[in-house]
């Protein structure tokens, strides 16, 4: 009888140790006939895991003319400090025309599309015939480290040597954030103070005066002007671009004297504004001197 009841008992603790191995099923088991008593070692301590890695923030973009400046007595926007995300600016470029093929300069000269006329600032009352006027496209090198190829309205006269500049530029890797041609209703918009467009022909007067602009003749380039800043007095324009002022302060895209930029328009007979006095204009090369 004994040695029946310790089988037994040994085949009740045989299944009640598979039942606790096996998955527990959808209906309940009936209680075992008796407790088992055993003896459980002591857990292991748990593994210490490292924190789950967080994704790091995303980048700060900043949206180009998403918020208008209030206007001063004179028009122009308020000057504001340069907000952190411009003061080292560096903006990818948009691709509007297909990159230069093997990385390479690439540039074209053309009478001005009637599609590229029409949605220029070019108007009968401009002081330059539209015939007047050639149409480029150049390779650049922008703020991204990629090639890309932009658009620009220049005079007849300055065309092939523009190209020759912008070639020289691209040698140099140095970088512009846009070029594009400058389209009507950019003249009239309320003032973002973020601008950034290197462009040549627009069809307006100087600033602050009634006379033609250089560049209603095509015969003026604005290069980077965030960058480098228009100044006179109190006033900065673009109005959010007081971080570039401070030019020893060296970032990409700005314009120096001696450096290839002024070497290059130098080359063609263009001055540069940025050795003017009063107003200092940094971002200007002209063909007239004004």
């Amino acid at each position: 009888m004994r040695r029946t009841a310790t089988a037994t008992l040994g085949a009740v603790i045989a299944l009640t140790l598979a039942a606790c191995t096996s998955e527990v099923p959808s209906t309940p088991r009936p209680a075992a006939p008796a407790p088992v008593t055993t003896t459980v070692s002591k857990p292991p301590s748990p593994v210490k895991t490292a924190p789950p890695k967080t994704s790091s923030a995303p980048a700060v973009t900043w949206q180009v003319g998403a918020r208008p400046l209030p206007r001063r007595p004179d028009g122009f926007g308020e000057i504001e400090p340069t907000p952190p995300e411009l003061v080292n600016r560096a903006l990818p470029t948009k691709d509007a025309l297909p990159p230069p093929a093997g990385n390479a300069y690439a540039s074209t000269i053309s009478a001005v599309p009637a599609g590229v006329l029409a949605r220029s600032t070019w108007q009968a009352a401009c002081p330059v015939k539209a015939t007047d006027l050639r149409y480029l496209t150049m390779a650049f090198w922008g703020f991204d480290g990629r090639a890309h190829t932009g658009e620009m309205l220049v005079n007849a006269q300055g065309a092939a040597g523009i190209t020759k500049v912008f070639g020289k530029l691209f040698a140099a890797h140095f970088p512009l954030e846009e070029m594009r041609v400058t389209s009507p209703g950019e003249l009239t918009l309320p003032p973002t103070g973020d601008g950034n467009s290197t462009s040549a022909f627009v069809c307006r007067p100087a600033r602050g005066q009634t006379s033609w602009s250089a560049h209603a003749y095509g015969l003026a380039v604005d290069v980077n002007p965030f960058c480098n800043p228009y100044t006179q007095g109190d006033l900065v324009l673009p109005e959010l671009a007081s971080a570039y002022v401070d030019r020893s302060r060296v970032r990409p895209g700005m314009v120096l004297a001696g450096d290839a930029t002024t070497r290059a328009f130098a080359a063609i007979g263009w001055s540069w504004g940025g050795a003017w006095t009063s107003p200092k204009d940094r971002m200007h090369f002209t063909a007239t001197g004004h």
